[in-house]
C-alpha cells in the first residue's frame, strides 16, 4: 500500500516539471515575438504573465496532490 502512495506522488510530481516547461515555453515565445515586433511587446506582456500564472497554478495543484497522496491516510 505504501508503494502505491509513493508511485502516485511521483507521478503527480511530474506535473510540477511540466509546469516549469510550460512557463519556459510561454516566455520563450513571448521573447521571440517581442524581438520580431518590439512595438507590440507592451500589449502582450500582461497576457504572458497571465499564461505563466495559470501554468504555475497547475504546478502548485500537482504539488498539492502529491503532498496529499503522501501524508493523508
Amino acid at each position: 500500500m505504501d508503494a502505491a502512495k509513493y508511485i502516485g506522488a511521483g507521478l503527480a510530481a511530474i506535473g510540477m516539471g511540466a509546469a516549469a516547461i510550460g512557463v519556459g515555453t510561454i516566455f520563450g515565445n513571448f521573447l521571440t515575438g517581442a524581438l520580431r515586433n518590439p512595438s507590440a511587446a507592451d500589449g502582450q506582456f500582461g497576457r504572458a504573465f497571465i499564461g505563466a500564472a495559470l501554468a504555475e497554478g497547475l504546478g502548485i495543484f500537482a504539488f498539492l496532490v502529491a503532498i496529499l497522496l503522501l501524508f493523508v491516510k
